[in-house]
């Protein structure tokens, strides 16, 4: 998760006109990259992670102010337990190694989600990189983790409930596990597959879409800059007709 930035690529993409402002990401491939080379899953998750430590310094490049990921959603627990297992230690590790690196680099790290079921270890360290990065600014990387769309709109029920507030949209949108930023612009899924997978539900009615058959860990900046830009070409009515979008951006 270090942030490096990438040297621009000779045939990118024009994506200087209209950059989303959030970047959200469902990392979908890592089991499919790694069969594909005969190696056991968790090679896919490491070099998944090697994938999101690029896209991280693209993103600071190009200007994207927030990047949400999901790591580990909540019926990833469904999956065989070596490779849960695996997971929960990769992301101990990562928490260790990378985030002096994202300090350093004016990242702010938040890791919404459930802490239920999680290791102590790992919630510690969860605990200590949000608070080690809070007053950075440069970009807020979401890093969702034991999350799940449904969950986070139950929560917020939930607390909103026992606190004896009403439920409306606006106090249920101030109380999510992502209230600290503004809703995703853009929501890529890579791996081939089109569907949204239980991630950010209720942040992404408005959202753009983009569908790449690229498998995580094979996602290039080619590739990053063919998503950015076909944002910048969709028009955003947010239920108005496209006369209005052109009469308000006139004005």
């Amino acid at each position: 998760m270090s942030v490096t930035p990438a040297a621009a690529p000779g045939a990118a993409p024009d994506v200087t006109g209209r950059v989303p402002h959030h970047v959200a990401i469902v990392m979908d491939g890592n089991g499919r990259w790694a069969r594909q080379r005969l190696l056991p899953r968790v090679a896919g998750h490491r070099a998944g992670m090697e994938t999101l430590r690029r896209v991280i310094g693209w993103s600071v490049q190009r200007g994207v102010r927030v990047l949400t990921v999901f790591a580990f959603s909540s019926e990833n627990w469904n999956r065989p337990q070596d490779e849960v297992g695996a997971i929960l230690r990769l992301m101990v590790q990562a928490l260790m190694d990378e985030v002096p690196r994202l300090d350093e680099a004016g990242v702010r790290l938040h890791v919404p989600g459930s802490r239920e079921g999680l290791p102590s270890a790992l919630v510690e360290g969860i605990a200590q990189a949000q608070r080690r990065t809070a007053g950075n600014d440069r970009l807020v990387l979401n890093v969702c983790f034991n999350y799940g769309g449904r969950w986070d709109i139950v929560q917020a029920a939930q607390a909103l409930a026992a606190r004896g507030e009403p439920i409306t949209e606006s106090s249920l949108s101030a109380t999510l596990a992502l209230a600290h930023v503004p809703d995703p612009d853009l929501v890529i899924r890579t791996g081939g597959e089109q569907r949204i997978s239980n991630f950010l539900l209720w942040q992404i009615a408005y959202s753009e879409l983009f569908f790449t058959d690229r498998l995580w860990p094979a996602f290039d900046e080619a590739e990053y800059d063919r998503a950015l830009a076909a944002y910048a070409q969709r028009q955003r009515r947010f239920g108005r007709t496209p006369e209005q979008v052109q009469a308000s951006r006139a004005a």
